[in-house]
C-alpha cells in the first residue's frame, strides 16, 4: 500500500499532499496537563486535523527540529488522508507506564492503568541514581506480583558499563526486556553480548525511530525486539514494512500521544501479523485531560483498535492559547514545505 511517507520521501509528486489550506482548515491545537511529570514535561501539546479518513494527530515534541518533525506530519497525513491496512484484531493488550517517580508513588501510578498485566518503568533519569531505579523497579515488581511482567526503559541514558551493572542489579526483578539501554547501535551490540547469559532481551526504540536507517539495528544484531511508533516512523504502513523487513518481534508504543495518536498506534498493532507483547499504548492514563470525553485508556488491560474521533467540546475546553496555536501553525507550514520539497526531488 502506498503511504503518505512513501509519496513524499520516495519520489512521488507534490500533488499527492493535501493542500496546506486543507490541513489548516480543520486544525486544532490542545494543551493537556499530565498527572505526573514525564519526559521532563508537565503538559503535552498536540495539533489535530479532521481528514477525509478521520481524525489524525501531528505532535512531535517541542524540541524536535523541523526535518524530524516533518516525518511526524507525513504520518498524520497518512492516517487522515489515506486508507489504512486491514485490522487483524479488535483489541490489544497494553502496558502501564511508570515515570521516574519515587518508589513510594508507584502504587498510585499503577492504579491509573486498569487491569494491566505489564508495566514499563522509566530508569536512568537525569539527576537520579541507580539506587532510585532499583527501588522503583522493585516497587513495581511488588505491586505487579510474580505473574506481572516488568520491562524497563532507559531512553539511551546509560553507557555500556552502566547498563551492564544496572541489568545485573535488576536481574532478580525478572525483567521482560530492557528498552534502549544505550544510545548507539555499537553500544547495544556490545551490551547484548555482555548480558546474553542473563537471558534478558534488548529492545531498540530511539535506534529505530530516530535513525536515518531504521533497519540498521536489526542488521547489526543489536536488539532482540523493535519498539515501533507510528508518528516518528512516518505512518502505519511504513512501520509495518519496517517490522517485516527487520524480521524481529515488535512492540507498538506511543509518544505520549492524545487518544487520536494512540488510535494511530492501535491501528498499527491491529495490522501486525504477530503481536507477542503488550503494547505501550496506555499512556492516556498519564494525562489529566484529553481530546475525547471518553479517552482511549486501558480497560481490563486492553484498548480497542477501532478508530476514534475527537470531541469538539473537549477540543475547545483544552484549546491552546492563541500564541501556541500560531507557533504550531508556523511549525506545520515549515514541515509541509519540507514534505513538498521532498516530493519534487
Amino acid at each position: 500500500m502506498s503511504t503518505a511517507y512513501d509519496r513524499v520521501h520516495d519520489g512521488a509528486v507534490k500533488a499527492t499532499l493535501p493542500p496546506l489550506e486543507e490541513l489548516l482548515s480543520s486544525a486544532h491545537v490542545v494543551t493537556l496537563p499530565l498527572a505526573t511529570r514525564f519526559r521532563g514535561i508537565e503538559v503535552r501539546e498536540a495539533m489535530l486535523f479532521d481528514g477525509p479518513e478521520g481524525w489524525t494527530e501531528f505532535s512531535p515534541f517541542l524540541e524536535y527540529g523541523d526535518a524530524e518533525a516533518a516525518t511526524w506530519l507525513a504520518a498524520a497525513i497518512d492516517f487522515g488522508w489515506m486508507p489504512q491496512p486491514p485490522a487483524r484484531r479488535g483489541t490489544v493488550g497494553v502496558n502501564a507506564t511508570v515515570p521516574a517517580v519515587p518508589a513510594a508513588s508507584v502504587g498510585d501510578v499503577l492504579a491509573r492503568f486498569d487491569g494491566c498485566r505489564t508495566a514499563k518503568v522509566k530508569v536512568a533519569e537525569r539527576g537520579q541514581t541507580l539506587a532510585d531505579d532499583i527501588a522503583r523497579v522493585r516497587a513495581v515488581r511488588e505491586v505487579m506480583g510474580i505473574e506481572g511482567r516488568v520491562r524497563i526503559d532507559a531512553n539511551g541514558g546509560w553507557n555500556v558499563d552502566e547498563a551492564e551493572h544496572a541489568i545485573h542489579a535488576l536481574a532478580d526483578c525478572d525483567l521482560e526486556y530492557v528498552e534502549q539501554p544505550c544510545a548507539s547501535v555499537p553500544e547495544l551490540v556490545e551490551l547484548r553480548r555482555r548480558v546474553k547469559f542473563h537471558g534478558i532481551p534488548i529492545a531498540a526504540d530511539e535506534s529505530v525511530r530516530k535513525a536515518e536507517d531504521p533497519l540498521a539495528v536489526a542488521r547489526a544484531g543489536a536488539a532482540d525486539i523493535l519498539i515501533v511508533k507510528v508518528q516518528p516512523l512516518g505512518g502505519v504502513s511504513r512501520a509495518l514494512d519496517i517490522v517485516s523487513r527487520a524480521g524481529l518481534p515488535a512492540v507498538v508504543s506511543s509518544a505520549l500521544d492524545t487518544s487520536i495518536g494512540l488510535s494511530m498506534g492501535a491501528a498499527l498493532a491491529a495490522a501486525l501479523p504477530d503481536l507477542d507483547y503488550d503494547c505501550g499504548l496506555g499512556t492516556a492514563s498519564l494525562l489529566l485531560a484529553d481530546v475525547m470525553e471518553q479517552p482511549l485508556r486501558p480497560r481490563s488491560g486492553a484498548i480497542s483498535t477501532a478508530r476514534v474521533a475527537a470531541d469538539e467540546s473537549t477540543l475547545a475546553k483544552n484549546a491552546a492559547s492563541a500564541d501556541r496555536f500560531d507557533w504550531w501553525t508556523s511549525r506545520l507550514s515549515r514541515c509541509y514545505e519540507i514534505l513538498s520539497a521532498s516530493a519534487e526531488q
